[in-house]
C-alpha cells in the first residue's frame, strides 16, 4: 500500500520470499506469504513481519537502532540492537530477509532508508498498521487533552473491571454472541474499541474464524496478555493497537462487535468511531452487534432532587463570609448546578407520562448525523404535578439471525453502570393530567468527546375554552453532558405527593422495558411505539 509523506511517497508493506533470524530456520512463504510492514508506534519507526494475519513474535525491528546490509541480489541482512529485559543489557541481533526479485529488494532498501530518516514525531501513531502523516478524522474533531484523558481512563484495569462486573452488560453481550453462533462461525470479526478483549474472546468462543481486536489505549497490552492466557481461543485473535480511524486491516470483516455506548447513548462520541469502522472494514450487508440504538425520554417529577440541586447554591447566599458578601455569585452558581445532567437510578413511578424514543440505526446512520441530534418532544401528562425535567435512558438491539436481544438501561430494569440520566430544569412547569407537554431536545457534539444539551419543555393550555396550541408555560436549560452530577443513588422509596391520588400514579408496568427476546415482526414494529423519530 502506498502512503504519502509530504511530497515523497514511500511504501509501507512488502511481500517477501522468506524471513528468519540468523542461525534459525526461515519462515517460508511457500504456503502463505510473509508480509513486512513499516510503521510508527509512539514516535518510533518500526519494521514488523507477519504471516497468516499474525505478527511473528521476536522479529520486531527498531529502525532507529538498525542497519540494513545487501548480501546479494535478493538477500539482505538487518542488524539491530535489542535489550534483554531480564539482564537489562543490549545485544545485537540479525534478521535475514529473502526477496522475491531484485526490484522488490531495491524498493525495500529505499523504503527502509526513507522510514529510518523520517521525522517520526510528525507521523500519526499507527501501531500494527500502515502509517500516514495525515491527521485522522479523530484528531481533527477531538481536542488532544480530552483524547489523552479518555485513553488513559480506559487503559486502566480498574475501569475495565467496573464494566466487566456490570453483569447486565457483560451477560447480555455473551448471550447475544453465543446464542447467534450461526453469525460468527467461520466469520471474520472486528472488535471496535476492544478494551480488555472480552468481546473478542466471546466471538472466538462462538466459532469466529479470526478476530481483530482494535484498541487505542494501553489496555491493548493487557488484552494481549489475557488473550495469550487463553491460547485455545487466542490463536484466532490478533490485537491491534491503534484507532479505527487510522489502522489498516489485512481483510474485511463479516461482523463488527463493539460496546460504543456512553451515558445517553452518545456520550464519549465512540458511536462515530463505530460507524467509521463500519464504513472502513465491514463487508456489504455485514452484521453489527449492536445494530440499533434507541434514546428513550419522558418528563419526570422529583421534588427531592430539585431541592437537593437548588440547595447546593445556598453557600453563595452568605452576605458575610469572613467579611465578604458572596451573594453576587449566587445566580451564577444556581445556574451552574442546574447545567449538570444527573446520573443515577430512579424510580420509574416518577415519570409523568409514557416515554417516547429516538431511533439510531447503526447500519444506516452517517457519522455526520451524530454531530447534531435534534429530537422534537411531545407527551401527554398522566398526572397533575410539577415537571422538573426530562429523564433519559437507552437500549441497544443485537439483531442476530437466531435470537434478537435488547440491552436496556431503563428505570425499573436491573441497574447497569450507565444508570439513567436526568436533565433538570431550574424553573419547573406545572401540568394537569391529560395536558400536552411539548419541547425539543437538541444535542450538539463538541471536541471534548461529548455534547452540549439544549432542552426546552412547554405546557400547552388545557381544559374547556383553552385556545388550541397556546403555550401556557415554558422552561429551558443548557447542560454539558461531559460534566454530569454522578448521584449514583439507588431508587428512593416513592413518596406520594399530597395532591396526587393513587389512581393518578403512572404504574411501572406502563413503561415499556424491553428485556425479552423478540420475534422478527415484533422487532420491526417496536421502535415505532411512542416514537418521536423514525429510522434515520
Amino acid at each position: 500500500m502506498e502512503v504519502s509523506a509530504g511530497l515523497n511517497p514511500k511504501r509501507s508493506e512488502f511481500t517477501l520470499a522468506a524471513v528468519s533470524e540468523l542461525s534459525s530456520s526461515p519462515v517460508s512463504s511457500s504456503s502463505t506469504p510473509v508480509i513486512s510492514r513499516f510503521s510508527a508506534d509512539r514516535g518510533v519507526a518500526e519494521l514488523r513481519f507477519c504471516q497468516d494475519s499474525k505478527f511473528i513474535d521476536g522479529f520486531d525491528v527498531n529502525l532507529g537502532t538498525s542497519q540494513l546490509f545487501k548480501l546479494g541480489p535478493v538477500q539482505s541482512l538487518c542488524i539491530s540492537e535489542s535489550s534483554d529485559s531480564n539482564k537489562e543489557k543490549l545485544y545485537s541481533r540479525g534478521v535475514m530477509i529473502q526477496f522475491r526479485n531484485e526490484e522488490e529488494s531495491r524498493d525495500f532498501h529505499s523504503a527502509f532508508e526513507q522510514w529510518q530518516n523520517e521525522d517520526v514525531t510528525q507521523v500519526t501513531d499507527l501501531p500494527n498498521g500502515t502509517t500516514s502523516t495525515v491527521r485522522s478524522k479523530f484528531d481533527n474533531k477531538i481536542e488532544p487533552s480530552s483524547a489523552k484523558m479518555y485513553f488513559h481512563y480506559y487503559g486502566q484495569l480498574l475501569h475495565q473491571q467496573n464494566m466487566l462486573q456490570d453483569y447486565v452488560r457483560t451477560g447480555t453481550y455473551y448471550a447475544a454472541v453465543i446464542e447467534n453462533r450461526v453469525d460468527f462461525t467461520g466469520r471474520v470479526v472486528v472488535d471496535v474499541g476492544a478494551g480488555s478483549g472480552i468481546l473478542s474472546l466471546f466471538a472466538a468462543q462462538a466459532g469466529a474464524k479470526h478476530v481483530y481486536a482494535v484498541e487505542a489505549s494501553e489496555m491493548a497490552e493487557y488484552a494481549r496478555k489475557l488473550i495469550a492466557g487463553n491460547p485455545t481461543l487466542g490463536q484466532r485473535i490478533t490485537v491491534i493497537k491503534g484507532k479505527v480511524e487510522e489502522v489498516e486491516l489485512p481483510e474485511k470483516a463479516d461482523i463488527l462487535i463493539s460496546e460504543p455506548m456512553g451515558t445517553l447513548l452518545v456520550n464519549e462520541r465512540m458511536l462515530e468511531s463505530y460507524i467509521i469502522a463500519r464504513d472502513r472494514f465491514l463487508v456489504p450487508k455485514g452484521k453489527m452487534f449492536p445494530s440499533i440504538g434507541r434514546i428513550h425520554m419522558a418528563p419526570f417529577s422529583d421534588e427531592y432532587l430539585f431541592v437537593e440541586i437548588a440547595n447546593k447554591a445556598l453557600f453563595w447566599q452568605q452576605p458575610n463570609y469572613y467579611g465578604v458578601d458572596l451573594t453576587p455569585l449566587y445566580g451564577s452558581a444556581f445556574q451552574g448546578y442546574f447545567s449538570q445532567p444527573v446520573v443515577d437510578a430512579f424510580d420509574p413511578r416518577l415519570l409523568v407520562s409514557p416515554p417516547m424514543c429516538h431511533v439510531i440505526d447503526f447500519n444506516e446512520v452517517k457519522e455526520e448525523d451524530l454531530y447534531e441530534i435534534d429530537i422534537p418532544l411531545k407527551f401527554i401528562a398522566s398526572v397533575g404535578t410539577r415537571v422538573h425535567g426530562l429523564a433519559c435512558w437507552f437500549d441497544v438491539l443485537f439483531n442476530g439471525s437466531s435470537v434478537q436481544r435488547w440491552l436496556t438501561t431503563a428505570p425499573g430494569a436491573p441497574t447497569t453502570h450507565w444508570y439513567q440520566i436526568r436533565c433538570v430544569l431550574s424553573q419547573p412547569i406545572y401540568v394537569m393530567a391529560g395536558q400536552e407537554i411539548t419541547g425539543r431536545l437538541h444535542m450538539v457534539a463538541h471536541n471534548a468527546q461529548s455534547y452540549t444539551i439544549y432542552l426546552t419543555l412547554s405546557a400547552k393550555m388545557w381544559g374547556p375554552g383553552a385556545e388550541q396550541g397556546v403555550i401556557l408555560q415554558t422552561s429551558s436549560c443548557k447542560l454539558d453532558l461531559k460534566e454530569p452530577y454522578y448521584r449514583m443513588s439507588q431508587p428512593q422509596p416513592y413518596t406520594m405527593a399530597q395532591d396526587q391520588q393513587p389512581h393518578q400514579l403512572l404504574q411501572t408496568q406502563e413503561i415499556p422495558i424491553h428485556t425479552v427476546d423478540l420475534e422478527e415482526p415484533e422487532l420491526l414494529q417496536q421502535p415505532l411505539e411512542n416514537s418521536g423519530a423514525q429510522l434515520q
